[in-house]
């Protein structure tokens, strides 16, 4: 395990119009999750919110839980009712709760893999393994790495989120990390992320290996010298991408949990990213139905106001709505049998700050 330098975390307080929690109710306590929970799903499902109950509930059972956003559209400080920053901070005065909201743009500005230019941060100058990308292709070579990556390079946000990832996994203050995705299309780029920088990485060595005895001479013709091994830079990034694609294939260290709302077009695109989860190997135990239109006492106890009860019989819509969500809840249930599918009502009131959370924890439990 590399070493690393633990900044001592400062507490963020919350915003004046926060939501706490009243005197005598209390979080859930613990959740039956691994180390490592990521939540994804469509944009607008409730990723954010889901992450945010799980990660109370987590840390109120005394795990230090770290709840981190890779979303560019970031709303965890808006669910959490406190200003959540870039770095990991403790947002709660009882339990081990701590928050960061990762920024695409300071990624960016930090040439999109570190301060110093190298890949996921201080892992070797990869960069000038590159160079000379555009003189291979020109000549014509079978194995220019024009085409190393085989597709789209992600953008800043997916690699400024890898990235961190890999930090998060051996870093010792938290027990566990979840984390709240970008929408569907950005998770999918993240999670190819390490089988691209694999290709990228072994056909760089690859060329190193094929030009190193012409490099030397050059080396010795014009005066350069030194015994540093750009390679050795390349295997140490090489090995952590396999250690952390190890851990998101492990389902006793990671659970992905697709969250969706129960509508047709919304079980569909979940049901395309289990899919896409399942070729990559990511093991998904959990579905999150969110927003049904169903009586409290069906799910959680909690209480009842929060929560809209349908009346198909008397409200027209409800009755429209009520069938719609009823359809989309079987076809859910049929698609993901086998995996666990979790009911979240609808409530009443805006999903922000302790309290609702509270009743969202309450029944993903």
């Amino acid at each position: 395990m590399d070493d690393i330098d633990v900044e001592p975390v400062e507490r963020v307080d919350p915003v004046d119009d926060a939501v706490t929690i009243e005197d005598g109710a209390d979080l859930p306590q613990g959740v039956d999750a691994p180390e490592y929970v990521l939540y994804g799903g469509k944009g607008g499902v409730g990723k954010t919110t889901m992450a945010a109950a799980t990660g109370l509930s987590s840390a109120a059972g005394g795990v230090r839980t770290l709840v981190v956003s890779t979303d560019p559209a970031h709303s965890l400080s808006d669910t959490l009712g406190v200003d959540v920053p870039a770095d990991p901070a403790m947002i709660h005065e009882d339990v081990p709760l701590y928050a960061a909201e990762i920024d695409p743009d300071a990624a960016m500005e930090e040439g999109m893999f570190g301060a110093d230019g190298d890949p996921l941060g201080g892992l070797g100058d990869v960069g000038e393994a590159m160079g000379g990308m555009a003189d291979d292709a020109a000549a014509g070579m079978d194995d220019a790495p024009g085409s190393l990556l085989g597709g789209t390079m992600p953008g800043a946000d997916e690699a400024a989120a890898m990235r961190q990832l890999l930090e998060y996994l051996d870093d010792p203050r938290f027990d566990r990390v979840i984390v709240d995705t970008a929408p569907t299309g950005h998770t999918l780029r993240l999670l190819q992320l390490p089988e691209m920088m694999d290709s990228m990485i072994g056909r760089v060595m690859k060329l190193r290996q094929r030009f190193s005895g012409m490099m030397d001479g050059l080396k010795g013709m014009f005066g350069g010298g030194g015994d540093d091994d750009p390679s050795a830079d390349l295997e140490e990034l090489q090995a952590r991408i396999e250690r952390l694609r190890g851990v998101l294939q492990d389902p006793a260290r990671t659970d992905f949990r697709v969250v969706m709302i129960p509508e047709e077009m919304s079980v569909v695109e979940s049901e395309r990213l289990v899919a896409r989860l399942d070729e990559f190997g990511i093991p998904v135990n959990t579905l999150i139905v969110n927003r049904v239109m169903e009586g409290v006492g069906d799910v959680a106890d909690v209480d009842p106001e929060w929560v809209v009860e349908p009346d198909p019989e008397h409200c027209g819509f409800c009755s429209r709505r009520w069938d719609v969500q009823q359809a989309a809840l079987r076809d859910a249930t049929d698609l993901f049998r086998g995996r666990e599918v979790k009911r979240v009502p609808l409530l009443a009131n805006e999903v922000r700050g302790e309290a609702a959370l509270r009743v969202v924890a309450a029944c993903l439990r």
